[in-house]
């Protein structure tokens, strides 16, 4: 009868053991990113003013986020290529930014492709979190793409 006993306690060390790995994969954040929301489009004067939620999904604030932004007219062809400076970033919480797109009225504008991360930097240094981590999605009839 004794084997059995060690057998048992074998398998409740196993499963605790187990049992902690899995919580420490639960415990452990992913590396995170940019969520980028194009939240609203809106004629100001001769400009769009185009509206981002942006949301860092990280666990450390981003110092620095500036995309390369193409935006496709309606018929889908290129109108321009241009820098979005989104600045800092606190970790988890959402933040608002606005660009104006001057002498563009925002009917114009079929869509935004998100290039990539002209700059991007955490903790002083470059990080590829901007890019890596990337979601877009969009309210408007503007996609969004990154």
């Amino acid at each position: 009868m004794q084997p059995l006993r060690h057998i048992g306690t074998c398998l409740a060390f196993a499963a605790a053991l187990f049992g902690t790995a899995a919580l420490a994969q639960e415990t452990t954040s992913p590396e995170g990113g940019v969520a980028l929301e194009l939240n609203a489009a809106d004629l100001v004067g001769e400009a769009c003013r185009i509206t981002f939620v942006a949301t860092n999904t990280g666990a450390e604030p981003i110092d620095r986020a500036v995309y390369e932004t193409v935006l496709f007219g309606a018929e889908g062809g290129v109108m321009m290529l241009t820098l979005f400076d989104f600045g800092s970033l606190p970790a988890g919480v959402p933040r608002v930014r606005q660009f104006q797109i001057a002498d563009t009225a925002c009917g114009r504008i079929g869509s935004l492709l998100i290039n990539g991360a002209g700059t991007c930097t955490v903790d002083g240094a470059a990080s590829d979190i901007c890019a890596k981590g990337l979601a877009t999605s969009s309210r408007l009839n503007i996609k969004l793409q990154g």
